[in-house]
């Protein structure tokens, strides 16, 4: 029978975690060069969860050395590794060789420094309540459901817990830190969920601020008013 979710995530959470990195870029890590898709997760991973990279290192070891048979994959019964790009046969020298470097990173304390993210799983990974608002609001279908963008804003921040909206503040400030191009803003926008124009007269990065200006301050729910008031 399947697993339930704890026991899938004390053996595989964190495997899950790094595959998903590898979804659309290449698995060609070399013993010598990580890929591309693993310096975002080493990137990601050192800067806001570095106790779990030992956990991966251990997660993907134990998986290619006891490689599930088919029998037990369509049993629900082990994680199946999702097609990478790689011949069967390859995987599970890819696995070790992945392991390899995340252990050789965590040894040498080598902590990636910051930058912007480089794959669509790192700016999701960084950025998760942002690629809920642009994705949710700003699809294609926005000029449909919505009189304007502003009328989206509006209607995200009245339907989103306001925690949400806090961290959302949060990450677009975090964005805009990043001093990016407004061609960099425009691929950060669309990597995120966004398929619509901003308003004009602004490109990317100057509606992201407008957005941030407009929800810096808290609003207060001070609850109904006092009698006698």
């Amino acid at each position: 029978m399947p697993m339930k979710p704890l026991e899938f995530d004390r053996r595989y959470g964190e495997l899950d975690q790094v595959i998903s990195a590898y979804l659309g870029m290449p698995a060609d890590d070399e013993p010598d060069k990580p890929s591309e898709a693993l310096q975002a997760y080493l990137r990601h991973t050192w800067h806001t969860r570095p106790w779990a990279l030992a956990t991966a290192e251990t997660q993907l070891r134990e998986y290619a050395r006891n490689p599930p048979g088919r029998l037990r994959l369509s049993l629900g019964e082990f994680y199946p590794v999702p097609d990478v790009g790689l011949p069967e046969s390859a995987v599970q020298d890819w696995l070790f060789t992945i392991a390899d470097h995340i252990k050789a990173s965590i040894e040498a304390g080598a902590v990636p420094p910051p930058s912007a993210p480089r794959t669509h799983w790192e700016w999701h990974a960084r950025f998760p309540e942002l690629g809920q608002f642009l994705g949710g609001w700003f699809s294609q279908d926005m000029p449909d459901e919505f009189t304007d963008h502003d009328a989206a804003v509006r209607d995200y921040v009245d339907a989103s817990d306001p925690q949400l909206v806090a961290r959302f503040t949060g990450e677009l400030h975090e964005l805009l830190a990043l001093h990016l191009d407004e061609s960099d803003y425009a691929l950060a926008v669309a990597e995120l969920g966004m398929e619509v124009d901003p308003p004009q007269p602004y490109g990317p990065g100057g509606w992201l601020a407008w957005v941030a200006q407009q929800l810096g301050e808290p609003r207060a729910d001070y609850g109904p008013p006092l009698q006698g008031d």
